[in-house]
């Protein structure tokens, strides 16, 4: 006698084909099929860290975090909010990081060059001005510096906290070292390769940092206005609460984000790992359906 396996297999395949059409756009399963499939020498192999933090769940909330991190420094913030239409189309955002993070990390090395040369020549022509008169230019190594670390220090840090599978400290050097690769590529000179000149560089951005009018409006529209149906909501609220968790002190102050000492610790990091490990069973192929006689 056949006996199916429960609903549960229905339930994770419409859940995860929601979120990854989310995250990776209507041609999302065509792209990776492309990425993953497509023979030929790779920038990173499948033992390196840059595959273990990238493909983990705990992305999701390091993505949060980085958005919100990057928009303290106030020539990078500019930029984002004169030419990304993060508003208007914050989805196709999202999806256009996603894919490139897909290519660079699982791509053919070919695959991996073309997309970081199509980012660098947008970024050649994303330049302007603030309003109190400083002129940006996405080229600029400084400033691509800084959207580097923030978002690595982010996806690190939001991997050692919910990842499946933490780093020890070697691994994290090594993710660091990873991620160098690509941020090379992109115009970056000479990124940090470990957890000690991550730190360094963090530190020496933060006198250019502060919260301005259009970093606040960003850090609301993340957190309080998401395009979202209401059905999504509350697990999307219980991201971003862990999104804000794990950023410093001195980055949550110019932003006016909440600190809640003991919830954060309990309430919050529980949610956040039971979301986590949700999305990470939604989003995972499922097994074969078994069958007993």
């Amino acid at each position: 006698m056949n006996v199916s396996v429960p609903g549960a297999f229905d339930l994770r395949e419409r859940l995860g084909s929601s979120l990854f059409t989310r995250v990776a756009g209507p041609a999302g399963r065509d792209n990776r099929a492309r990425i993953h499939d497509t023979p030929g020498p790779r920038w990173f192999g499948p033992d390196r860290p840059i595959r273990t933090v990238h493909g983990d769940a705990s992305m999701f909330i390091g993505g949060l975090r980085a958005l919100l991190l990057q928009s303290l420094h106030p020539l990078a913030m500019a930029a984002v909010a004169a030419h990304s239409g993060y508003q208007g189309d914050p989805w196709g955002r999202l999806q256009r990081t996603s894919t490139f993070l897909a290519v660079t990390t699982y791509g053919t090395a070919d695959d991996a060059q073309q997309a970081v040369d199509r980012v660098r020549a947008v970024h050649d022509r994303v330049k302007g001005a603030t309003p109190t008169g400083e002129t940006y230019h996405a080229a600029d190594p400084h400033l691509l510096a800084w959207v580097h670390i923030a978002e690595v220090d982010s996806f690190l840090q939001a991997h050692q906290r919910y990842g499946a599978h933490p780093l020890d400290a070697t691994g994290c050097d090594e993710y660091i070292a990873d991620t160098a690769r690509v941020a090379a590529a992109l115009g970056v000179t000479d990124p940090p390769r470990d957890q000690g000149e991550l730190a360094d560089r963090l530190a020496a951005y933060r006198p250019e940092l502060r919260a301005t009018q259009e970093a606040r409006e960003a850090a609301r529209f993340i957190l309080l206005h998401p395009p979202l149906p209401w059905i999504a909501r509350v697990p999307y609220a219980v991201l971003t609460a862990n999104a804000v968790s794990t950023l410093p002190q001195w980055a949550r102050k110019p932003l006016r984000l909440p600190y809640l000492p003991g919830i954060e610790e309990t309430c919050v990091r529980l949610g956040g790992h039971a979301l986590i490990t949700t999305i990470r069973w939604a989003m995972k192929p499922p097994r074969p359906v078994a069958h007993t006689t």
